[in-house]
């Protein structure tokens, strides 16, 4: 018997909580300011998507029998094309939503400092920091997670307190001023900032993760992951709220560290510079536990043979360099190809780029679910309810990727093809490994008794 102590529901939907308040959030509220305070009508269509789809995943999570996260979901409807092409447009948004921190990162430094540096130097700047985090990250992964699991709260205890505090300096009028400058209609209002506040929630399928860690896991699971989510989209949408009522709306729409000036205006500018500090660790802290974790997608994926090999290649810390080197490769190219006069404008173009090719893999889990809870048994009543929340996740997800804009749905249209044009390689490796494991692996097991298993899986069963 087990005498691992495993996790409460109430401790697991901490920890899904603050899995997804990350620095995701730190330039939202300059972002939403664009559109005004009428932006809250996308803050409640994105809850209920991010709803919808936490619990989605919860259940994906419960039933699969496969590894390999998303693209294991996948693969139950779409095959190992599926796999490939789930983890492949994961991977790459995770490589692009790298930048955008990295961005967030020197915007705040920027501010800090008073520095006014040219498109180039931000580009630059942005480039130095995803070096420096990935060669930080060579001698393995222990000093990456301590660091990441302190560092995420010089995000987390800033958006609290202008969550619970900010009240005091909340004023009415400043909040109506604001509320709709571009006099928008509540449809388009609704619209313009799913995207970006899509962005803040990305990550809430690896909130999934911990089925064996906590008690009840087929109870407790659905509960942690629904409440975590709920419980961040209160918080992201209280503090921006606030944020709104505290800073005039051209200030903040202007801002590059809106935190930073929100905490200035209630206290002081060392105040301000404090926080805009903190801010900075949490960012560069997020980059780098982001930078070993996509490199671990990428050699996860390498290894079961749905990524090129070199991927998979490991130095004696266990650290995929040469993977990681390709990868910053990529970044920093990506970085120098949406260089822009309006820092903000850079980080745009990235995230909705982020959200496009993350979305990629939610569509086709949503998809899976249908054939995943076929395939568990699971009761037709049951199985009804579930695939009603999965119908919204994906209309949701597909709302999204209009949100995002047209040259964000060409790049990621691009960056797909791209992934599809490498599973030519891929493939071939995958048929020569599996043409490996079938000599390996005798056809018919024999039971104890000496008879035939026909409990062993068929080879049609097997690639089910």
């Amino acid at each position: 018997m087990s005498t691992t102590k495993k996790m409460s529901v109430g401790q697991l939907t901490m920890l899904t909580a603050v899995n997804m308040l990350g620095s995701g959030i730190v330039l939202l509220p300059s972002k939403l300011a664009e559109v005004g305070a009428i932006s809250i009508l996308s803050w409640l269509v994105t809850a209920t998507g991010a709803l919808a789809l936490a619990y989605a995943f919860a259940r994906c999570g419960m039933l699969s029998r496969k590894t390999g996260g998303m693209g294991g979901y996948a693969e139950y409807t779409f095959g190992k094309s599926g796999n490939y092409i789930t983890n492949y447009t994961y991977g790459s948004s995770l490589l692009i939503a790298n930048v955008a921190i990295g961005i967030t990162a020197v915007g705040y430094i920027q501010v800090l400092f008073n520095l006014n540096l040219s498109a180039l130097n931000v580009g630059l700047a942005t480039i130095a920091l995803l070096w420096i985090t990935t060669f930080a990250n060579f001698g393995g992964a222990a000093i990456t997670g301590k660091i990441g699991s302190v560092t995420v709260w010089g995000v987390i205890l800033p958006v609290l307190l202008v969550s619970t505090l900010g009240w005091f300096w909340f004023d009415s009028s400043i909040y109506s001023a604001g509320w709709n400058p571009h006099q928008k209609t509540w449809l388009e209002a609704a619209g313009a900032s799913i995207a970006i506040t899509l962005w803040a929630f990305l990550g809430l399928e690896s909130a999934c993760a911990n089925t064996d860690a906590v008690e009840n896991p087929e109870r407790n699971v659905p509960i942690a992951v629904l409440g975590g989510t709920l419980g961040a989209a209160v918080i992201y949408i209280v503090s921006t709220n606030v944020i709104a009522g505290i800073v005039d709306n051209p200030e903040l729409a202007s801002s590059t560290a809106p935190f930073g000036l929100v905490f200035a205006k209630m206290f002081n500018p060392m105040v301000g510079s404090l926080v805009m500090g903190l801010m900075v660790l949490a960012c560069i802290g997020s980059l780098l536990g982001w930078q070993f974790t996509i490199a671990q997608v990428f050699k996860s994926s390498a290894d079961t043979g749905y990524f090129l090999p070199i991927f998979a290649k490991v130095n004696k810390a266990g650290t995929p360099i040469v993977g990681m080197l390709i990868l910053l490769a990529g970044q920093t190219a990506l970085g120098l190809l949406t260089i822009s006069p309006d820092l903000t404008k850079q980080f745009d173009t990235l995230v909705n780029l982020a959200v496009v090719t993350n979305i990629i893999p939610y569509i086709l889990s949503m998809a899976a679910l249908l054939t995943i809870q076929k395939v568990s048994n699971v009761p037709p009543g049951k199985a009804l309810i579930t695939n009603i929340v999965a119908w919204v996740a994906a209309a949701y997800s597909y709302l999204a990727l209009y949100s995002s804009g047209a040259q964000a749905l060409m790049l990621g249209g691009v960056a797909t093809i791209v992934g599809y044009t490498l599973f030519g390689f891929v493939n071939n490796r995958l048929l020569r490994l599996e043409a490996e494991q079938a000599h390996r692996v005798p056809v018919q097991t024999v039971s104890a008794q000496g008879q035939p298993d026909r409990t062993a899986p068929s080879a049609m069963e097997a690639n089910t």
